[in-house]
């Protein structure tokens, strides 16, 4: 099934580093809970919940990042991830990464463009 695009928010109000934005997406006939950041001048898009237990990663609404502003960290087991492509880069998460979501950054604004394919 295809997601139709859908606005996330202005490209303005993702600061590198700094707080993400919270947005919900369906997938299998489910809403769930997604987040955009912004990493080194890109925008990226995961689904709220750790890799190692399903509980959303954000210790304070909308922060994801760590106090370097460097990794993003699930707030309940301290699981650090990579912001540029989700994967694992330590703590309980062993191995397993975030799951991306496709956006786009275009005409000022990020866009949601779908779900990544499961792999």
């Amino acid at each position: 099934m295809v997601a139709p695009v859908r606005l996330i928010c202005a490209s303005a109000e993702l600061v590198d580093g700094g707080p993400g934005i919270r947005f919900t997406v369906n997938f299998h006939g489910a809403d769930e809970q997604a987040f955009a950041v912004r990493f080194r001048g890109r925008a990226v898009a995961y689904f709220n919940r750790c890799a190692h237990l399903p509980v959303e990663l954000d210790w304070q609404p909308s922060e994801f990042f760590d106090d370097s502003r460097v990794y993003l960290i699930c707030a309940t087991h301290g699981a650090l991830y990579s912001p540029e492509d989700g994967r694992c880069l330590g703590g309980r998460c062993n191995g397993r990464g975030l799951a991306p979501l496709a956006v786009e950054e275009r005409d000022g604004a990020i866009y949601f463009t779908g779900c990544e394919p499961e792999s």
